[in-house]
């Protein structure tokens, strides 16, 4: 019977032999050690052989699994340098305070997570005492993403170091009385410690990617040298099941970041149990990272084990930790030395000799404590070959047990995660085994107390001493003093004002001519960050790659097949523009990089990332608002706008409620302009607010959301109303009047008033010129730029009122006087629109495209949707009939006139 395995020979035909008899002895050795000591010593011997290949560079596949044990043997790992006595005693101290935290806070309700940082306590405490630089390091030091529910083992070391007082730590996840901590690593909340939000998770490997190569794309372009900056990324082994925590690995790997380290916390469990029960995580994350060209250390024993592995002289011991699988592992940390004698020893007899031996409380010593993450000496060494290999970034996988020091109670059970306090008894149990000086006495009336060596104590001497050596408190998030960039020359935006004539132009085309007259500032343009999604053809951008180039940290090592056309595809080192491919999530992420670098690296930067806006809010909300919490500046603009515009495209891609999604982040500013000199005012604005001269009490950490739309139209010239500017900020002005429009309607004709946004407003003028010369009905025209920022500015309005104080709403005063009833229109759903009709004194009534989009011409869709200029003459009939100032007739005989 034929193998279905064997390679057959039209195969071998791919790959010619050209001396079959030195390969058939090299088979026949295999054979023959198969026969003669058994596959495990053929497969070992086979191992061994591809990792010499690979150790001399020899082109063949990479193993994608290595046996289950540590990459770096003991006699290897280097001496930690300090004192480890003391290290031992701070993070004994860390301990105690991040349960304790936890434990005081849990009769508010607030929860907290205990498990995590008892678990990851090392592999914290040896990076900031020996590898994490400090913002006063060479750089900008390095850049930690902490996870997210370890965030109370970093608070009580901050309090150790004497940034945090009692006050604060009681007052962890309680933050409105001012003096609180957030529950999980918030910049917005806690701008000074925090600089990367990473509790949603997935998005924090996925920003330590980007913010990495980031960090090479400002060196590249001799904005900054981050050379000396480390990224950081701590993670947890279930974390690493979302998609976006693994959705950059080939990126990282394929340019080559050796200036970023994942750690990853193994400890074996997710929120409700084992991440890989039947299965070996550490093993399937193994294989993920080095097929993705990582490289991989696994750490994974303790010392403990060193006395196992020295008595395992046929392979067994290493065979059986290959086939055991997770929840089994989780299940030894909870049972006694007999059933561990038992089941994983009696599974072989080899084990089963091996366990002779090994007294019980040896046993113990190494399934219940003797984890490689739980040891300074193998973190460091990890550490240390992670920091000092080159071409590639690197992932740690740490073992480690959920729970560790908290006691039986905790450690290994399926509920830790949810589990918030410990007992007295637990606490006392465990400060036995930390050998921490706190008495009996201490804990008043069963209150667990708070312990500090005393702020001149030798440990915190120690600890300050190590972390001014490494450049500085850590984390820490710093904005540094810079000076406000300088306005562009003004030429830049009033070229808009005079309209584009007999040109039909779109207001996507707009943004990009503003944005490539903006990068030639002299003053401000290196500091433009184009980012987009490969569709920068289809937003009109290929203008830009010759002159500002594509970033690749490789340049541009082939011909490019346009070569010889003006518009040519160039890449370059030094490029300016980030085209990431077909990733919505890693261009946020590049976004977040760039927006945020005004405090990361001291450089301001001025990105905006220009994408389908159906495939922006909709797909990485969760990333927008990670960008607010990171108090990220820049221009997000959502082009092929709108649910009718986009002709053919049909329903995926027919966006109709972005600005809904967008109204629901509290730092993004949302506009909708119609025009192109709209677009350029609010940029300039835009500008102005987050990078030059803040006005008191405003808040420059916004960023803007702009809509612009793909339909070729005449582009007005900007009309000479008073205040028009402050309208197209604050998000409404008059347009025109029925009499400005050039229309006489008759004396004492009923008035409507039409407000539209984005595209919509060329069909409340259609409807305006209908309105007046077949019904005898005067419209005026108002372009809407921002519903949300109207209904902001309401809400703001209201708040003062509570307090005391009269504001009228800028809506408000904005239609004061206005006659006859108001209609509103946008190319969204009525939602959009709706936002600000509570602060309407006329009759209000609205048109939006809801529901699902359809592929069809725009006028068929507009049609479908009832917004086109025929519908809304109907509505305004309708509106005025209520009213009794038109026939009700008329509305009847208008949805006859036009097949409605």
């Amino acid at each position: 019977m034929t193998d279905p395995n064997a390679i057959q020979p039209s195969e071998l035909d791919q790959l010619p032999d050209r001396d079959p008899e030195e390969t058939a002895e090299w088979q026949a050795s295999l054979d023959a050690v198969t026969e003669a000591a058994g596959p495990h010593r053929a497969a070992y011997l086979m191992r061994r052989t591809l990792e010499r290949a690979e150790g001399a560079g020899i082109a063949l596949p990479k193993l994608l699994e290595t046996d289950y044990v540590n990459s770096i043997p003991t006699a290897a790992e280097p001496a930690v340098p300090g004192d480890e006595a003391m290290e031992q005693r701070i993070t004994a101290w860390n301990r105690w305070n991040a349960a304790a935290m936890v434990t005081r806070g849990s009769k508010y309700g607030v929860g907290g997570h205990i498990a995590t940082f008892a678990s990851a306590a090392w592999l914290y405490e040896t990076g900031f005492n020996h590898f994490f630089k400090g913002k006063e390091a060479d750089g900008s030091g390095d850049q930690l993403y902490i996870q997210g529910h370890a965030s109370p083992g970093i608070y009580a070391r901050a309090f150790l170091d004497g940034r945090l007082n009692e006050e604060q730590l009681d007052n962890f996840r309680r933050e409105s009385g001012g003096n609180g901590l957030p529950s999980y690593p918030h910049p917005r909340r806690l701008p000074w410690l925090w600089e990367f939000p990473t509790v949603s998770m997935g998005l924090g490997p996925l920003s330590a990617i980007y913010q990495a190569r980031f960090n090479r794309y400002l060196t590249n372009r001799g904005i900054k040298d981050t050379s000396a900056s480390h990224v950081w990324a701590f993670l947890g082994d279930g974390e690493m099941d979302e998609p976006e925590s693994t959705a950059a690995l080939a990126l990282a790997a394929r340019e080559e970041l050796d200036n970023l380290t994942f750690v990853i916390n193994c400890n074996l469990q997710r929120l409700d149990g084992p991440v890989r029960a039947n299965f070996k995580i550490v093993q399937e994350l193994e294989a993920q990272f080095r097929g993705a060209g990582w490289n991989v250390i696994k750490t994974l024993w303790g010392t403990a084990w060193d006395e196992l592995f020295r008595l395992d002289t046929t392979g067994a011991l290493v065979r059986r930790l290959r086939q055991v699988p997770d929840a089994q592992i989780q299940t030894y940390q909870t049972r006694d030395a007999a059933y561990i004698r038992q089941d994983f020893f009696g599974a072989d007899p080899a084990l089963a000799e091996m366990a002779k031996l090994l007294s019980d409380d040896k046993i113990l010593e190494c399934f219940h404590f003797s984890r490689g993450g739980h040891e300074a000496r193998k973190v460091y060494a990890a550490y240390k070959a992670a920091v000092e290999h080159k071409g590639a970034p690197t992932v740690i996988l740490a073992q480690t047990v959920k729970g560790h020091t908290l006691g039986e109670g905790f450690a290994s059970k399926n509920a830790n995660h949810q589990m918030k306090k410990l007992t007295v008894d637990e606490f006392k149990n465990m400060r036995d085994l930390l050998g921490l000086p706190i008495k009996d006495s201490d804990f008043v009336d069963g209150v667990v107390p708070y312990g500090h060596p005393g702020a001149d104590s030798p440990e915190v001497r120690y600890l300050q001493e190590r972390r001014a050596a490494l450049g500085g408190p850590a984390p820490a998030r710093r904005v540094h003093p810079v000076a406000p960039l300088p306005a562009p020359a003004e030429k830049a935006f009033a070229s808009f004002d005079k309209g584009s004539g007999s040109q039909n132009v779109a207001t996507t085309m707009a943004f990009v001519r503003l944005v490539k007259d903006l990068v030639r500032d002299k003053e401000t343009g290196k500091r433009w960050v184009p980012i987009v999604p490969d569709e920068a053809r289809t937003f009109g951008m290929e203008s830009l790659f010759p002159s500002l180039g594509i970033y690749s940290p490789k340049g541009q090592t082939y011909e490019p097949v346009d070569r010889d056309q003006l518009m040519y595809y160039k890449e370059a080192q030094n490029g300016q523009i980030l085209n990431e491919g077909i990733t919505e999530a890693g261009s946020m992420a590049d976004f977040i990089a760039a927006s945020t670098s005004y405090a990361t690296h001291g450089e301001t930067m001025i990105p905006f990332y220009i994408f389908y806006s159906m495939f922006g809010w909709q797909r990485t909300a969760d990333q927008m608002w990670q960008l607010g919490d990171q108090l990220g500046r820049g221009f997000l603009v959502g082009a092929t706008a709108g649910r009718t515009t986009l002709t053919g495209e049909g329903l995926q891609h027919a966006d109709g409620h972005s600005p809904v999604i967008a109204a629901t982040n509290p730092a993004a500013l949302t506009y909708d302009p119609a025009f192109a000199y709209e677009v350029a005012a609010i940029v300039k604005e835009g500008l102005r607010r987050m990078y030059g001269e803040a006005a008191p009490g405003e808040d420059q950490n916004v960023f803007y959301y702009l809509t612009v739309y793909n339909e070729p139209l005449p582009q007005p010239a900007k009309p000479s109303v008073d205040g028009i500017d402050e309208g197209i900020v604050k998000g409404l002005y008059r347009f025109n009047t029925a009499e400005s429009a050039g229309i006489t309607p008759p004396a004492n004709a009923p008035r409507i008033q039409l407000l539209g946004s984005g595209t919509a407003i060329h069909w409340a003028l259609k409807a305006q010129a209908l309105l007046a010369e077949e019904w005898g009905v005067a419209a005026d025209v108002w372009s809407a730029t921002s519903w949300s920022e109207l209904r902001r500015d309401a809400l703001e309005a209201d708040e003062a009122l509570l307090r005391g104080e009269e504001r009228m709403p800028f809506v408000r005063q904005a239609l004061q006087g206005a006659e006859g009833p108001v209609l509103a229109v946008s190319d969204y759903m009525r939602q959009v629109p709706d936002q600000i009709a509570q602060w309407v004194e006329q009759d209000w009534s609205s048109l939006g495209a809801d529901g699902f989009g359809l592929s069809d011409t725009r006028e068929a869709a507009r049609r479908h949707f009832g917004v086109d200029a025929e519908s809304i003459v109907v509505a305004a009939l309708a509106q005025l009939a209520k009213r009794g100032e038109v026939k009700a007739t008329a509305v009847k005989e208008a949805r006859a006139k036009y097949g409605l």
